[in-house]
């Protein structure tokens, strides 16, 4: 079966349909997450217009699958550009030390204060991918960085 793709807007409407007509079948999950990520999905569901969480939490879930999978995909060497944003009060030494451990894939770094309390270091790194996918994964591990955006490049 072929899937059509339709602009995003179009995607809550046509899985509620499909939900309506009974042609998706739907598992649960609970998730817990802080008061402030649910304050920032709720902005998010009114501004954008989702019909509930669960369909943040789907597409959020479709989004990092879609990332995830054209990464795992690559090879031979690869260009990246990954944001990271962190809490000021991070241990910026664990951060730094994860940088130094792939400093031979790492071309340049730019760190700056977005906020009051959160940190942002822009990485620009050129690696063989499975090197790459080893740095965005230690990134992600780390339990001190709230965010990890790739692009690749």
């Amino acid at each position: 079966m072929s899937l059509i793709s339709f602009p995003h807007f179009l995607n809550k409407y046509l899985y509620v349909w499909l939900m309506f007509l009974n042609k998706i079948d739907m598992g649960i999950i609970s998730i817990s997450i802080p008061e402030s990520l649910l304050q920032k999905v709720d902005s998010y569901k009114r501004e954008q217009g989702f019909a509930n969480r669960s369909e943040i939490v789907r597409q959020a879930v479709r989004d990092y699958i879609s990332e995830s999978k054209k990464l795992s995909e690559l090879r031979g060497k690869i260009t990246v550009t990954i944001a990271v944003i962190y809490r000021r009060e991070a241990k910026r030494g664990q951060i730094a030390d994860l940088q130094h451990s792939y400093g031979n894939a790492i071309l340049t770094f730019l760190h700056t204060h977005v906020e009051e309390d959160r940190c942002i270091e822009v990485v620009v790194a050129r690696e063989e991918a499975h090197v790459i996918r080893a740095l965005i994964e230690a990134l992600k591990a780390n339990k001190q960085i709230s965010e990890v955006k790739v692009t690749i490049l």
